[in-house]
């Protein structure tokens, strides 16, 4: 009889464990499609001299830069007919574009699902510094993550 018990419960932990491990999971993989970071987008940092330091890497390192850097394209690993696009962009030392962060750079993460991120954010209670702005290569918006720094959040328009 106290055999058929420890069988018993034992069936009943790991039912209850299994229950428990996939309805964690299960909550993960929901989050992880809701809104998510797909790739860097950009990466931004201050200089003393901007065209300088474009001008620096067109001839020691090949950049074609032009007037906001220059953009490296690539083609997404899931589907390679869609092109995306990282931006690498020197700013003046002066720039205001990264306040109220203190720190010389900024990162530009490409997002699935702007809304749902941002949805987050406010139940989160995630500083957002503006409002999303609407381009015909895709929105954007700023926040400031947990140590002070400005990030910005890009949703691709459409195919690129």
């Amino acid at each position: 009889m106290q055999k058929s018990i420890l069988i018993l419960a034992a069936m009943i932990i790991s039912f209850g464990s299994g229950f428990a491990v996939n309805s964690i999971i299960s909550r993960q993989s929901s989050q992880a499609t809701v809104g998510r970071v797909t790739g860097i987008g950009g990466v931004f940092f201050k200089c003393k001299d901007p065209n300088k330091v474009k001008q620096w890497y067109k001839t020691h390192l090949g950049l074609p830069v032009g007037q906001y850097g220059t953009t490296f394209e690539w083609r997404e690993a899931a589907d390679s007919s869609r092109k995306g696009a990282t931006q690498w962009t020197p700013f003046a030392e002066t720039t205001r574009y990264f306040e109220p962060s203190s720190r010389d750079f900024m990162i530009n993460y490409r997002v699935e699902n702007l809304d749902a991120i941002l949805h987050d954010f406010k139940r989160d209670s995630i500083i957002v510094t503006d409002t999303v702005e609407t381009y015909p290569y895709g929105r954007f918006v700023h926040i400031m993550d947990i140590e002070g720094n400005k990030v910005e959040l890009w949703e691709p328009k459409g195919r690129e």
